[in-house]
């Protein structure tokens, strides 16, 4: 019997502690191109990325993902219009309201095009971004003309990976039969799929910054904005020092956003309807107003339209204070 044309990859990252490797760029963007396909078995690809998860990917394994994955995604959404913000959402809120939705909502309203996207739920009890902007009245695009359509009349959009990069949901949802997370993640945060100036992602630990970083360099990448979001969406906490890296202009760049309010218990729920009230004032919640205006303040700053985050906080309150109340 002839050997599979995947088993080298597999046999690469597994075959022993002294013996194995990692995967070079184009070894890796070889590998992700076959399962892409369907070239590869369900049990060599859970194979595959069980091995990545425990050896833990390189920049240049991801950068070789990316090299497979993007061409894919930039064919699927040419006809939609520029994007200013690229802002993956595939973490979902566990303990805390989800108010970068809001922040999302205030940045579009002012003149951004921002195309949120997300894959299916992959994780149980956490509620995803497609489900909770359905309870906010947000229509979800049937297709990449109606998400165009979207970006033109509102300046947002939520796409779901089955649009532009297809074979990765199933790759999600493969955590239920594996039991764990695989880098399939990590590789969906990093696609911005339309080219966004900007491509805002937040990782569930601090070591993952290093990873995004560097296969984004190592892809020419221009503009980056990584931090540590609350619950692993691209959300500051304002209760704790937040520190921002990434890129500008192909550079590297940092910089630091304080902590607004003391350390907060979270409530503990998740609900959009709680933003919505917050938004349209008919409640108050100083810890959502703060972390709305601290995602805010963020992107403004990784777009350069303020020189220095305190800048950056201040346009956000003028922003939230001319906020469409009838807008979410």
């Amino acid at each position: 019997m002839t050997e599979h044309s995947f088993a080298p990859f597999v046999r690469t990252l597994g075959r022993g502690k002294r013996a194995r490797r990692s995967l070079t760029r184009e070894e890796a963007a070889e590998a992700m191109g076959m399962i892409l396909r369907g070239e590869a078995s369900p049990a060599q690809t859970g194979a595959f990325l069980m091995l990545l998860r425990v050896k833990e990917e390189t920049p240049e394994e991801l950068a070789g993902f990316l090299d497979a994955c993007r061409p894919l995604c930039a064919e699927h959404l040419a006809e939609l219009p520029a994007v200013d913000v690229d802002w993956p959402s595939y973490a979902g809120k566990k303990k805390h309201h989800p108010w970068y939705l809001a922040a999302a909502r205030l940045l579009a309203g002012h003149g951004l095009r921002i195309l949120m996207h997300g894959g299916p739920a992959h994780t149980p009890q956490r509620r995803y971004s497609d489900d909770m902007l359905a309870e906010l009245g947000v229509a979800l695009p049937g297709s990449v003309n109606e998400a165009g359509d979207q970006l033109r009349d509102d300046g947002f959009t939520f796409l779901d990976l089955k649009h532009f990069c297809a074979p990765l949901g199933p790759l999600l949802m493969m955590r239920f039969e594996l039991g764990l997370r695989s880098p399939i993640n990590t590789l969906a945060r990093s696609l911005n799929p339309a080219g966004a100036p900007l491509s805002m992602q937040s990782v569930f630990h601090p070591a993952y910054l290093r990873l995004h970083l560097g296969a984004s360099q190592l892809c020419g990448d221009r503009d980056l904005l990584l931090f540590k979001g609350e619950g692993g969406e691209p959300e500051i906490r304002p209760d704790a020092r937040t520190a921002l890296t990434g890129l500008r202009h192909g550079e590297p760049a940092e910089a630091v956003l304080d902590a607004a309010l003391p350390r907060q218990a979270p409530p503990g729920e998740v609900s959009p309807a709680h933003v919505r009230a917050v938004w349209r004032g008919e409640a108050g919640d100083e810890y959502g107003v703060a972390a709305i205006r601290g995602t805010v303040a963020t992107v403004l700053w990784g777009l350069e339209k303020v020189e220095t985050l305190e800048q950056g906080l201040k346009a956000a309150e003028a922003l939230w204070e001319a906020r469409d109340r009838q807008a979410l």
